[in-house]
């Protein structure tokens, strides 16, 4: 198999071949360069793309593999490596790895400070040849190790802002900006043209952190982030192997440019649209045709949890609007914690409608790693069906799923210091149930009306079935 540095070497001789980097060189790209544009070729065929034995996205959890300022070093991809096949035992279905292109920061760089699309650990420049996380033979290695044991690999990607390009004279503001990119790989030249202020417009949707603010308006941009036969898209997608998108900052552009990544390259696709109104979110996911980060789930937990108040899971969220387009998180590598409860928080999104994301501290460092899988165990194997919300007070929350190929279940989370029962509503008539946690020892059999007592424990949660 060929490594990724013989790929991007061929990538270049078939640029090389039509003279385009001779010509992006030499002048300004106002619009689309005809041997550019030739290049797109809607048919392509992905050396990847067919990866039938994967695990469906969605059919499991995605596991968040990675936190903020990870050990740097290049120990990253490797150490990741290891874990995988414990992980899909366990009933991981994908795994979100952090942006794996070379940075501003080099090897210090979390990678959303992106410079070289192209480089994934094997040029030498912004001060280092490897990455943070690693060379790009060991990313390689990493997503091999991934599809071996049937786990989707989804890409971060920055598209918003660049950071690291050379100072140059700019025309548009009349001083100089830092926006001539001259990456290592020779792939996706760019300058003040790509960048707002520009000749199509001033700015799109928002900035971030003072970089410079790609513009997607522009054909250049375009071809090279998803339509050219070696785009961006293409490539991570064809052949470094990615399975799907997780789309960085999208409140810095417009849904339509997801779209078209989408529609162009195909793969599962979530967008981070920080914003807690799940309206907002259902609003996006619409214009975009891709899933978004349940921001509005997130915040009512911590509300529910940090507040003492589990009345708040009643509120609106977008798994209750779009369940199929919401992906549900307790914590990531941005948010702030929720340290009271968070085991009952991943009770709730791991027995509720959405496709839920553990992160890997949570998982691999600070809890029971026994009880998450547990509970990945109970989404993937007994959590089906619409919800039902049976109850809800200060301190408790009771939730029915109402079952699809499947008997369903019911979650009991409690707040409190006291252990407490409550009488419930079941789907199940004169049948015999049991808390599937382990958390309670009792197995009660439902009424032939399908009522039944459940119990939970103090600063707990229970989840019943059919034994």
């Amino acid at each position: 198999m060929e490594n990724l540095h013989q790929k991007l070497l061929k990538c270049k001789s078939m640029l090389l071949g039509g003279g385009l980097l001779m010509v992006m060189s030499a002048c300004h790209k106002e619009g689309p360069l005809e041997s550019e544009t030739e290049m797109h070729d809607p048919d392509a065929q992905y050396v990847l793309a067919s990866r039938e034995d994967l695990k469906p996205i969605g059919s499991g959890v995605m596991m968040q593999a990675f936190y903020w300022d990870v050990p740097a070093g290049g120990t990253w991809w490797d150490h990741l490596s290891a874990r995988v096949a414990d992980w899909s035992a366990a009933g991981i279905d994908a795994i979100w790895l952090p942006p794996v292109s070379k940075a501003h920061n080099g090897a210090y760089s979390m990678g959303y400070d992106p410079f070289d699309y192209f480089d994934f650990g094997e040029y030498d420049q912004m001060g280092s040849v490897e990455t943070r996380f690693g060379s790009a033979a060991e990313l390689e290695n990493l997503i091999d190790e991934a599809h071996q044991n049937r786990l989707s690999v989804i890409a971060d990607i920055v598209i918003n802002h660049n950071s690291g390009g050379d100072a140059e004279d700019n025309i548009f503001t009349g001083t100089q900006t830092y926006t001539d990119y001259n990456p290592a790989s020779g792939m996706f030249y760019r300058d003040m043209y790509d960048f707002h202020p520009n000749d199509f417009h001033n700015n799109d949707s928002g900035t971030f952190g003072g970089f410079a603010d790609l513009c997607h308006h522009k054909d250049h941009v375009q071809d090279w982030l998803w339509k050219n036969t070696n785009s961006v898209a293409r490539y991570y997608r064809g052949q470094v192997g990615f399975d799907g998108w997780r789309f960085d900052y999208v409140k810095g552009f417009e849904p339509w440019v997801v779209k078209a990544w989408k529609d162009e390259v195909g793969g599962f696709a979530v967008g981070e649209y920080w914003d807690g109104n799940a309206a907002t979110l259902d609003w996006w996911t619409g214009e975009a045709g891709v899933s978004a980060f349940d921001f509005a789930c997130y915040y009512r937990m911590r509300d529910a949890f940090e507040g003492n108040d589990l009345t708040r899971l009643n509120d609106d969220m977008l798994w209750k609007r779009n369940p199929m387009q919401a992906v549900t998180f307790v914590t990531n590598h941005d948010t702030d914690e929720i340290y009271n409860g968070k085991m009952l928080a991943y009770a709730y999104i791991l027995t509720h409608e959405g496709y839920p994301a553990v992160f890997y501290r949570d998982y691999e460092e600070w809890l029971d790693k026994d009880k998450l899988n547990n509970l990945i165990w109970i989404h993937n194997n007994l959590a089906g069906g619409d919800t039902s919300i049976l109850y809800a007070d200060n301190d408790e929350y009771i939730a029915r799923r109402n079952g699809y190929n499947g008997p369903g279940l019911i979650v009991y989370i409690n707040n409190s210091d006291a252990r407490q029962e409550r009488w419930v509503e079941t789907n199940w008539a004169g049948t015999t149930i049991k808390d599937y946690t382990g958390h309670s020892g009792w197995e009660p059999a439902t009424q032939s009306d399908k009522w039944v007592k459940i119990e939970v424990p103090p600063k707990g949660y229970s989840v019943w079935s059919v034994k």
